[in-house]
């Protein structure tokens, strides 16, 4: 028999995964979902350390020109590369290794790379991927994945508050200010604000802001959720009625692999079934992101030009599985699994 899971163990999505703010309870009332209140801890959804970037040796202390709420601005030469901080984080998850970061202060920092482009090969690739149309519009999810790596950069300088191997994804937001093209150059700035308490330890958004020729043009705000023992536990709720499916999805193995290759992600728990069972699980899970950009895709030829689409993750989604897509009231929609568990449950306004 395998060891009993306790509560406060970390899951490898805690280990792992990364930004996203959780959908308010004013929000999940408007789509007509109570959160569901039964999920295992063990199994939240959390965001992947996709494009992760190598070493970078700018002084991130702050001693550039003011950036916004009185951050320090300090601009990196380029995108960070895939690489050394996804290892950093791997290798911090070990026992003796933890950096054990709890500073109560954010980083008065704000990071910025200047002149990304968009290579149309890999968007084409992405398109296919997460079940887009192929045009040269980038969909709403595409940035996150061309700015995260300097996210992600900004959750391994010194003192983070939320070390990155305790962290959980419980949502994503996104708002569109207008179509972004693939000739189009962008500019990101990424910063970190509002660290607070939450009932199972500490949250703190990490803001990630693209815009084209000084002008924002997309903003993806992330909230990371370190857990932290706390006293009690949560009280397990009745499991709400699942919404009708407006569609089912085949989910195959191969999309842990080619959602690898095109986000820079390549944690074994999405692509390896031995990988996935070192880490506890008995089978990969797909990327929450992933997840997130498919119901996007559903969804597409009922998006306006200017939106904002917000998601809270629930359990994974196990890796060959069917899902159930549903459509709900006030521009609501939610995925479950055969059984009505939720997925993730979205709002686009």
């Amino acid at each position: 028999m395998g060891r009993k899971r306790e509560p406060d163990d970390l899951s490898v999505h805690e280990l792992i995964e990364g930004p996203t703010e959780i959908l308010s309870r004013e929000t999940l009332d408007a789509i007509r979902r109570p959160e569901s209140t039964d999920a295992d801890p063990s199994v939240e959804q959390t965001h992947d350390l996709s494009a992760s970037a190598t070493e970078v040796t700018t002084d991130l202390s702050g001693h550039g020109p003011a950036g916004t709420g009185g951050r320090e601005l300090v601009e990196l030469a380029r995108m960070p590369a895939a690489g050394a901080l996804y290892r950093r984080a791997a290798l911090g998850a070990l026992p003796g290794l933890g950096r054990g970061r709890k500073s109560n202060d954010l980083p008065a920092v704000e990071l910025a790379v200047r002149g990304v482009r968009v290579d149309r090969a890999h968007l084409a690739d992405y398109d296919r991927v997460c079940g887009f149309r192929l045009t040269d519009r980038l969909p709403g999810t595409y940035p996150h994945i061309l700015g995260f790596p300097l996210a992600l950069r900004l959750m391994t300088t010194p003192g983070f508050p939320i070390a990155l191997t305790g962290v959980v994804h419980v949502g994503n937001r996104i708002t569109i200010h207008r179509p972004i093209t693939a000739d189009e150059t962008l500019d990101f700035t990424t910063y970190a604000q509002d660290l607070r308490p939450h009932d199972r330890g500490r949250q703190v958004d990490v803001v990630l802001v693209g815009s084209v020729d000084g002008e924002e043009v997309w903003r993806g705000v992330s909230t990371y959720l370190g857990r932290e023992r706390t006293p009690g536990g949560r009280e397990r709720g009745e499991r709400p009625t699942p919404p009708t499916a407006t569609a089912r999805w085949r989910v195959e193995p191969r999309v842990g692999t080619e959602y690898a290759r095109v986000s820079g992600d390549h944690n074994p728990i999405h692509t390896s079934r031995l990988g996935a069972r070192l880490f506890g699980f008995r089978q990969p899970i797909a990327h929450g992101m992933w997840s997130k950009a498919r119901c996007l895709a559903a969804l597409e030829t009922r998006l306006p030009d200017e939106y904002t689409v917000e998601v809270a993750f629930k359990l994974p989604v196990p890796l060959p599985s069917t899902v159930n897509f549903a459509l709900l009231p006030d521009d609501g929609f939610a995925l479950h699994d055969s059984g009505g568990r939720p997925h993730l449950v979205g709002l686009v306004r």
